[in-house]
């Protein structure tokens, strides 16, 4: 059987309206070998969502059943909505030597930090408050009162940066999304993930 490299745990956080989507997925379209985690949510699906595809889309009911079931690697509940990362799709997407990266609030993340001590973290901030200010009202797509709230959730949530492994700040789209394409590859250089591939090598040495 080939050897592979054990997949990495990545968990990326940022203030909601951070920009974080699009630098995600420009960094992802210049990387191989890594797959983004789709989440669980009971929020209302929007227009130009998929469900499978940008979240899976439950009822609270079945969220709390998942809940009960253990079948979550983290949850919380954000803005009235709850969101939760599975367990099994995840474990099992490090298992076949791909990284997994989740997109998940503090409160996620610290959760995954206990679950997966080895986990990746990186924080992405925005420039100023101002700049966030004005993307979340430029995106058309939240109540003047939602985006008020999610404005307070990031000044209490911006100090957490210095929990994290790495901080990206977004300033500029193909220099943030170069940074986090530079952090997913330097971690897969960590000797724990590569254990599978320095075995054989180490072995043929004896």
């Amino acid at each position: 059987m080939t050897s592979v490299r054990k997949g990495n745990l990545l968990v990326l956080s940022a203030p909601s309206g951070g920009g974080k989507t699009t630098i995600l997925q420009k960094a992802l379209s210049l990387l191989d070998e890594i797959d983004f985690s789709v989440s669980y949510t009971t929020r209302v699906q929007r227009l130009t969502e998929r469900d499978g595809l940008d979240y899976h889309f439950v009822t609270e009911e079945v969220f709390r059943e998942k809940i009960a079931e253990d079948q979550f690697l983290e949850w919380a509940e954000v803005h009235g909505n709850l969101y939760g990362t599975g367990r099994t799709e995840t474990e099992a997407i490090c298992e076949s030597g791909r990284d997994v990266l989740l997109d998940v609030d503090v409160q996620g993340a610290d959760q995954v930090r206990k679950a997966k001590p080895d986990a990746i973290t990186i924080f992405m901030l925005p420039p100023s408050f101002e700049v966030l200010e004005k993307r979340l009202r430029g995106r058309q797509q939240d109540s003047p009162e939602a985006i008020e709230k999610r404005l307070e959730a990031a000044r209490s949530e911006i100090g957490r940066y210095i929990d994290y492994d790495y901080v990206v700040i977004n300033e500029e789209l193909d220099h943030a999304a170069d940074m986090l394409r530079a952090i997913i590859l330097a971690a897969r250089g960590r000797p724990h993930s590569m254990e599978g591939l320095i075995r054989p090598i180490f072995e043929s040495f004896q």
